[in-house]
């Protein structure tokens, strides 16, 4: 490993705290596009699917559930394929690429005229997300310096979770009150904004000039990566199985005004705001026990939610819950994955988030699948503690193995955090 050089290639706190600024930008943006449809579904049934939205509205809003789980399959198949294939790009150079192609994926759902072909946009404008988030990481992970992985980690993430209190609810009142094609049209805006921003303000980094694809690849190599994947692939699907369904869960279970939508995803957002926070800090002391804490917290309040949709108050005191116990889980698992993965840290950190997604087009898919049986829309939340509790029972096989094993110590610093940062673009 190459030490942190001194003199000019040092950057002052300003420089550091804009080029995170621009970074977790990017996180807003994919905040925005990965979950505005979630308030919108039953806008986008009604003019993608008209035949079988007058037929029934509830196979209508199941089938527009589509769209979320098309989105997380792309994340799935961009996350490894692109991390592992640019993992010698420079780190700069890589973000511009991805903005550019979240800005084109995102035009494309806003313009295409069917089902169909939105379907496809969906998986296309994913692509870039798990590399995105995965390539920022490892730059926030070296601006922030030794010590300090899970917050450099949790900041980028703050966008995102930003996104779901302030971006995601003002974007569902527009797509509401003017088409939910407007909606993506201001999302590919902040992507565009994005791009000028990395541009900008985020130092040049090295990619890793001895990586190669099979280096890389050679993460799927070891079990510990394969169990840390599968906590989240299998245990956020609690999360979303509750947010894809979050607008009829309101309108249909509570009976909410349908103008209350934006406000239960902007409770839903504060609570992933105050989690990520929570959950970055936890994590930097120890992210075995941060999982397993968390994923408690997660199963109890999606209990709690199931048994109190009925009423504003629970809804409301309970999707909070869900999405601050999440969203903690998310640096925390981010972290466990870097340390088991050991040299493949590019495709590690893609991975993580090909792993939530996993979780969330999971979560989408057995939640539609309950509504469509016909078991109403509280089932997802049945759906989502299953996968918790499924999720929890992985990491713990995971961390007794490991136990067992005595044969993994996790490094004391990652890579990331010890190569030099340049100045300039």
């Amino acid at each position: 490993m190459n030490p942190l050089p001194a003199g000019p290639t040092q950057l002052s706190p300003a420089r550091i705290r804009c080029a995170l600024l621009a970074l977790a930008l990017g996180g807003f943006g994919i905040g925005a596009t990965e979950f505005v449809a979630m308030g919108l579904l039953p806008d986008i049934a009604r003019d993608l699917l008209p035949g079988l939205s007058a037929e029934s509205a509830e196979e209508a809003n199941a089938r527009a559930g589509w769209l979320i789980t098309a989105y997380a399959l792309g994340v799935v198949v961009g996350a490894p394929t692109i991390a592992a294939a640019a993992a010698r790009w420079r780190r700069k150079q890589l973000l511009l690429w991805l903005l550019a192609a979240f800005t084109v994926g995102t035009v494309l759902s806003a313009l295409l005229p069917t089902f169909e072909l939105v379907v496809a946009a969906r998986f296309l404008a994913a692509l870039p997300h798990g590399a995105y988030f995965g390539i920022a990481s490892l730059v926030a992970a070296g601006l922030m310096g030794p010590g300090k992985r899970a917050r450099g980690v949790a900041f980028v993430l703050s966008g995102l979770t930003i996104s779901n209190v302030i971006g995601v609810p003002l974007i569902t009142f527009l797509g509401q009150n003017t088409s939910w094609r407007v909606s993506y049209l201001v999302v590919a805006g902040l992507f565009a904004l994005t791009l000028l921003a990395v541009a900008l303000l985020v130092p040049r980094q090295p990619g890793d000039p001895g990586a190669t694809i099979r280096n890389e690849l050679r993460v799927f190599g070891r079990v510990q990566a394969w169990l840390a994947l599968l906590i989240g692939a299998v245990g956020f699907g609690g999360l979303f199985a509750v947010y894809t369904f979050v607008a009829p869960l309101a309108t249909e279970f509570t009976r909410l005004d349908i103008a209350l939508v934006p406000v239960a995803l902007v409770v839903l957002g504060l609570g992933m705001t105050g989690g990520n926070v929570i959950g970055g800090w936890y994590a930097d002391r120890g992210a075995v026990r941060a999982i397993l804490l968390f994923f408690a917290v997660l199963i109890a309040a999606l209990i709690g939610l199931a048994l109190t949709a009925g009423t504003t108050a629970g809804l409301f005191a309970f999707l909070f819950a869900v999405g601050g116990a999440a969203s903690a889980l998310s640096p925390s698992i981010q972290v466990r994955l870097m340390d088991v993965a050991q040299d493949s840290q590019s495709i590690a950190s893609a991975l993580n988030h090909a792993s939530l997604n996993i979780g969330n087009a999971s979560g989408a898919f057995f939640g539609a699948l309950a509504i469509g049986a016909g078991f109403g829309y509280l089932s997802p939340v049945w759906v989502g503690i299953a996968l918790s509790v499924a999720g929890v029972l992985i990491a713990a096989v995971g961390f007794r193995i490991e136990r067992r094993s005595f044969s993994f110590v996790p490094p004391h610093d990652p890579h990331p955090t010890t190569e030099p940062i340049a100045l300039g673009g």
